[in-house]
């Protein structure tokens, strides 16, 4: 299972560098919970999908460039739900043309469905990447 789950989020990868909505949206359940810094909130993946187009721009715009995928750690919680700690390194360009990465992690637990297909029900980001991107930008100048 383990190889499925990290296959699962290569996937991920893929579609968010592609900026493949469609592919992002067929990653999540239909409706799941998403929690940060700020809190947790159910989010209808229909109003998740709104939004991605306007976060990636916003993301874009502050000099991230690239995301990949680094480690998944993966444990059962039971015959359907998996748990995924997750390592991503994402690339940033700043202002001097030079780039530099930035390590972040996220939690996830995934729903086993029919045929070891997987979906997003819990979505854990143990940063604030918004935040985190603007401090880092204030810093260089």
């Amino acid at each position: 299972m383990n190889q499925r789950v990290t296959e699962f989020f290569l996937q991920y990868e893929r579609a968010n560098s592609l900026f493949d909505v469609s592919e992002i949206g067929g990653l999540y359940a239909d409706t799941f919970m998403f929690g940060g810094p700020n809190g947790v909130q159910a989010v209808k993946k229909e109003d998740f999908l709104k939004v991605v187009p306007k976060r990636k721009s916003q993301f874009s715009s502050m000099g991230l460039s690239e995301t990949q995928l680094q480690s998944v750690e993966v444990s059962p919680l039971d015959s359907k739900y998996l748990l995924a700690k997750v390592r991503w390194r994402m690339k940033l360009q700043n202002s001097s043309d030079s780039s530099r990465h930035l390590d972040i992690s996220a939690t996830y637990i995934l729903l086993r469905e029919s045929e070891d297909a997987l979906s997003i029900v819990f979505q854990i980001d143990h940063q604030d990447l918004g935040t985190v991107l603007k401090e880092l930008r204030n810093t260089e100048q």
